[in-house]
């Protein structure tokens, strides 16, 4: 009897096991591409005038055009119409023009801008789109929409259909007036006034810049994600694993501050690739083992700086609100401390509370997950560097 429950208790590990590797492999599947085809935010800065409300978006046009569903996505490859989407960029700018406005019809319909919940409709003031470059990367073109107010002085509130992405809009006032709202979901603005902007409470604008803190992590941060999980993995003991994520966390917080600020500014063509070189090297010391050094940690360090500008690139896109600038700070660097305990967390439920007293866990476990880690990072390197 003893023998018979311990087999049967052998094979449930076995299948968690596998089934664990099962899960981290679609996972690794997912990741491959890189981030060449990663959702974005599109970002809108409205001007609101006596009789007109205008938006200049900057957006990928390619995803509109497809009509991919990008409601959930990370990576428009995970859309059936990638490939036509794949191909919209590679056409000319006169092409992309053409096509645009042919689906115009469709696409207007999804956007909605609104007066005391009047429906307004859109129309094309203007549309920029560059000429083709690097067909592997997003095309950043300026759409301007405009649509007449009517009378009075009724506040206007503008989004757009949840499967069109995330919209970043953005009204800017006088001195250092700032409103942004961070939109997913179908989620319409706040009320924005025709004098001055839109006012949120402090609370509430705090709340918001965690979640936008977390969601860079889970789940849009790969590249973070993998780089913690390497410091998981080097050791399931308490003090290692604290080391290294104190480190990590106070050096990306230095560098998203400095960065917020424009003190410290490094183009993303060399902070990318280094980041996928860190998730190589933590990867790497995981494979070749030993116990937790100065080196190590001052390692994770200086990768964390590199990581915080890979934050702030989020940050700069949306605009922090001057006025309250250090408790926005504050907030996203929050978020992002909970997506790292959520990582943290699961990988532990995963893999360390199963299998973490096992003999074998370092060669079944540590070891083929840390070389996987390890090659997704050098093909994002490569990727960043020469593709």
């Amino acid at each position: 009897m003893r023998r018979t429950f311990s087999k049967i208790r052998f094979n449930l590990t076995l299948r968690g096991l596998r089934s664990s590797f099962l899960a981290l492999g679609a996972l690794f599947v997912m990741t491959l591409p890189g981030l060449a085809h990663e959702v974005r935010p599109a970002v809108g800065d409205v001007t609101i005038g006596a009789d007109t409300v205008r938006i200049d978006l900057r957006v990928t046009l390619e995803s509109l055009v497809a009509g991919i569903d990008l409601a959930g996505l990370a990576d428009t490859n995970e859309s059936p119409l990638s490939g036509y989407y794949d191909l919209l960029r590679g056409k000319s700018a006169a092409d992309l023009d053409a096509a645009f406005r042919k689906a115009w019809p469709r696409i207007q319909s999804g956007i909605f801008i609104q007066v005391d919940g009047a429906a307004l409709t859109p129309e094309i003031a203007e549309l920029r789109i560059p000429e083709v470059g690097d067909v592997s990367l997003p095309r950043d073109s300026i759409l301007t929409l405009s649509a007449a107010l009517p009378p009075g002085d009724s506040p206007v509130q503008a989004g757009w259909m949840a499967g069109y992405g995330p919209l970043v809009l953005r009204q800017i006032g006088e001195g250092e007036d700032l409103y942004t709202g961070y939109l997913t979901g179908g989620a319409l603005s706040d009320p924005m006034p025709r004098v001055g902007v839109a006012q949120i409470g402090a609370l509430t604008e705090f709340g918001r810049y965690i979640v936008l803190g977390f969601e860079h992590i889970v789940p849009k941060g790969l590249d973070h994600i993998l780089f913690v999980l390497g410091l998981f993995l080097f050791s399931l003991h308490l003090r290692p694993l604290l080391m290294q994520v104190t480190a990590f966390t106070l050096a990306h917080t230095v560098t998203l501050a400095l960065a917020s600020l424009k003190i410290v500014t490094i183009p993303a063509e060399i902070v990318e690739p280094l980041i996928a070189a860190s998730i190589v090297f933590v990867a790497v010391e995981n494979i070749l083992g030993g116990r937790i050094t100065w080196r190590r940690v001052a390692v994770v360090f200086g990768f964390g700086l590199l990581h915080g500008l890979g934050f702030a690139s989020v940050l700069g896109e949306i605009g922090l609100n001057p006025a309250r600038f250090v408790a926005d700070l504050v907030a996203f660097n929050v978020g992002v401390e909970i997506g790292q305990l959520a990582v943290i967390s699961v990988a532990f439920l995963a893999f360390g509370a199963w299998f973490g007293r096992k003999p074998w866990y370092r060669t079944r476990v540590v070891i083929p997950i840390s070389a996987l880690i390890a090659v997704t990072g050098a093909w994002w390197m490569i990727q960043r560097i020469i593709l």
